[in-house]
């Protein structure tokens, strides 16, 4: 789906077979030359932005039917752990355009973005690890993001396209829940980059899985390669006797199963643990906190595979 900038709600996109035919057409500016059938070239901006993630290596998404599942907390995590090995440079951008969490968990609240000859600069956790956020953008951390899709899709262009990355290992991509305009905006932008794939995200519970599978499908859909799938606050781990508790039980098999059932990769399952959302608040580092906690272990491990798995898509 390819919506204009300028288009109006609802835009059915330009590729679509009801392009510039639809009640939501009418008065747009783009009516008439999406109703005439005439074959539409590629967004110039996708060119664009291939050479500049040309300095890219790896981009990985991280994605979710479901919101609270502990996307940014994820995305947030992994970027530390790559992190932890100087020799690698690592980005985090975070598309969540209407609820930008990484800038509170990264310990950036307050940070603006600064402009140069080569564009944008992101704000750096450590010398390795850059962040860009719509949130270095508002005046408050309170401020209400109200953006239809086309102004959404603009930012997201602009992210990719103008943001002067230098030359990095991964870049990471926080995405809001869904698979919405934010989700079609990066695959699109992203088609001639070469993106690893997906990890998705999920808890035990069934509510959460069947909106996980929807993601799921979106990824096949737009031929997104789901590297795997995490199951997060997979179970209570109490931090005085090390006990796990299943706080969100998996009635339906889980996120393993799940994972099974629709033959893609289980990477593995991250206990809940209260010092974690404490990291968060305090723009912390969990892995660099609690070091021999089971959750952080739970990490190395996934973060192992993942790093193994990036190696086999090259």
């Amino acid at each position: 789906m390819d919506v204009p900038e300028n288009a109006a709600e609802h835009c059915p996109g330009t590729q679509s077979e009801d392009a510039g035919k639809t009640s939501a057409c009418q008065g747009c500016p783009n009516q008439t030359v999406c109703k005439s059938g005439l074959p539409r070239s590629p967004d110039p901006a996708i060119e664009e932005i291939r050479k500049r993630m040309s300095s890219v290596k790896h981009k990985i998404l991280v994605l979710s039917g479901k919101g609270g599942v502990g996307k940014s907390t994820f995305t947030a995590h992994l970027a530390h752990g790559f992190a932890s090995d100087e020799t690698r440079q690592v980005a985090v951008l975070d598309i969540d355009i209407c609820g930008p969490s990484i800038p509170k968990v990264m310990g950036l609240e307050g940070e603006q973005i600064h402009q140069s000859g080569s564009g944008w600069s992101p704000v750096y956790v450590e010398d390795n690890l850059a962040v860009m956020s719509v949130g270095f953008l508002l005046s408050s951390p309170e401020d209400a993001v109200i953006w239809r899709g086309p102004k959404k899709n603009g930012l997201i262009k602009q992210f990719l396209r103008d943001v002067d990355w230098g030359e990095v290992d991964f870049l990471l991509v926080d995405t809001p829940p869904g698979t919405s305009d934010e989700h079609i905006s990066i695959v699109q932008y992203l088609s001639g980059s070469g993106v690893d794939g997906a990890v998705v995200i999920t808890t035990p519970q069934e509510v959460a899985l069947m909106d996980v599978r929807k993601e799921i499908s979106f990824c096949r859909k737009v031929n997104l390669p789901v590297l795997g799938v995490v199951e997060n606050m997979s179970g209570f781990v109490c931090p005085k006797c090390k006990t796990e508790s299943l706080i969100f039980p998996p009635t339906t098999g889980g996120a393993e199963k799940m994972a099974q059932d629709m033959a893609v990769p289980f990477l593995g399952k991250l206990p809940l643990d209260p010092r974690i959302g404490k990291c968060c608040d305090e723009g912390k580092s969990f892995l660099s906190e609690v070091p021999d906690s089971p959750a952080a272990k739970a990490y190395s491990e996934i973060i192992h595979r993942l790093l193994q798995k990036c190696e086999e898509s090259k």
